[in-house]
């Protein structure tokens, strides 16, 4: 057996190990030391965690690392939908001045922005 395949089994063998990773729709290919998952996994956490396993695999010398969260269905929401959760949120906060936040929601990725303290960052909804 040739030491691509080795390593690509090996691979396969560590996530089957890591009780975080759904690997049902994760592809692993290796050429040379040089693993590539591709595919996708229903939150980054899982993301993180395939790279993770990937690097603790010995003779793994890189990896090409293309996997793209995929919501489960049921979280689908669009950006207007989390705009409108964002402000609704904001607006309980007694301790947060609401006048001075801006809110911007691409393809389900919040960014907070405004003036104050503390303000400015992001965060993926569902995740």
């Amino acid at each position: 057996m040739d030491h691509d395949r080795i390593l690509q089994e090996a691979v396969l063998a560590e996530f089957a190990w890591e009780p975080c990773i759904s690997a049902a729709h994760i592809g692993v290919t290796a050429k040379d030391g040089v693993v590539t998952l591709t595919g996708f996994v229903p939150n980054y956490l899982q993301k993180l965690a395939a790279e993770r396993a990937t690097g603790r695999v010995k003779g793994v010398k890189a990896i090409a690392e293309d996997l793209k969260v995929r919501l489960p269905d049921f979280s689908e929401h669009s950006d207007e939908d989390i705009a409108r959760a964002a402000l609704d949120r904001i607006a309980w906060e007694v301790a947060v001045p609401n006048s001075n936040i801006t809110i911007k929601v691409e393809q389900g990725w919040v960014t907070l922005g405004g003036s104050g303290h503390g303000m400015g960052g992001a965060w993926h909804h569902g995740c």
